[in-house]
């Protein structure tokens, strides 16, 4: 008798880890990886905000490389962000944070395109509020921040 209920233990066992691992792959993981969902209007903004890459930028005495040094955009209208090198050597525009946005992946143009050559371009949109700061991987005294503040309605 006691070899029947150790067989039923067992199945039971079994049983019990094969839900598990159906609930963990086919209901868990999906969402938990979802992509939050976000209006039309966040993924693809009307306007763009411009920030250039000024020349000499890589030059440690130049103050003025990302040129506005501090860029506020809003959710929803100006949200995008574009980088253009009118340098004439490649910089990137690195995350001192590592901040990565749950649509658009990581913000670095390293990560992405690489590095951006001279008159070259590279673009980012933030799909949440908040405040990143940034800098050139090759040039780390080149630095500038982007604010992302929410669209009041």
């Amino acid at each position: 008798m006691d070899n029947h209920a150790a067989g039923i233990s067992i199945l039971t066992f079994i049983v019990a880890v094969a839900v598990s691992m159906a609930y963990y792959q086919f209901v868990y993981l999906p969402q938990a990886n979802a992509k939050p969902k976000v209006p039309a209007e966040v993924l693809n903004p009307p306007q763009v905000t411009k920030v250039t890459i000024e020349p000499g930028a890589s030059q440690p005495s130049q103050t003025k490389n990302f040129v506005p040094k501090q860029v506020t955009g809003n959710l929803g209208l100006s949200n995008k962000f574009l980088w253009t090198n009118i340098d004439t050597v490649p910089h990137s525009v690195t995350s001192d944070n590592s901040y990565k946005d749950k649509i658009n992946g990581p913000f670095n143009s390293i990560d992405t395109i690489g590095l951006i050559l001279p008159k070259g371009t590279y673009g980012f949109t933030f799909t949440t509020e908040g405040e990143y700061p940034y800098h050139c991987e090759p040039h780390p005294w080149m630095t500038g921040k982007v604010t992302v503040l929410r669209e009041k309605f």
